[in-house]
């Protein structure tokens, strides 16, 4: 059996690198995709502590409305960038700034 501080470990290296793509990125799908990593990283960590007390489920349930959340967010934000594109014909965050004007 695998120990819950490795699933917890794993769970830290996955948000790091969402959070270094969401910060990095210049590409608002890329992003999207951090964001999307940062949130299943949690899951990873909501599931493992879920290990430690298999009886109640807490973490596992949790986990499953975070995963719902996480698809409507998905679903508005590509929605979002594809109205972008189809008025700037750009995907980039930096020629987002312009529709403040």
């Amino acid at each position: 059996m695998i120990p819950v501080e490795h699933y917890i470990a794993l769970s830290a290296v996955l948000f790091t690198i969402g959070g270094v793509a969401f910060l990095v990125r210049r590409n608002i799908v890329l992003m999207l995709l951090g964001i999307e990593v940062m949130l299943n990283a949690v899951n990873l960590a909501l599931v493992a502590y879920n290990r430690m007390r298999p009886e109640t489920h807490s973490g596992q349930i949790l986990s499953f409305f975070l995963i719902a959340a996480e698809a409507a967010e998905l679903a508005i934000g590509l929605a979002i960038v594809l109205a972008f594109y189809r008025l700037k014909k750009t995907v980039r965050v930096d020629d987002a700034n312009m529709l403040r004007h």
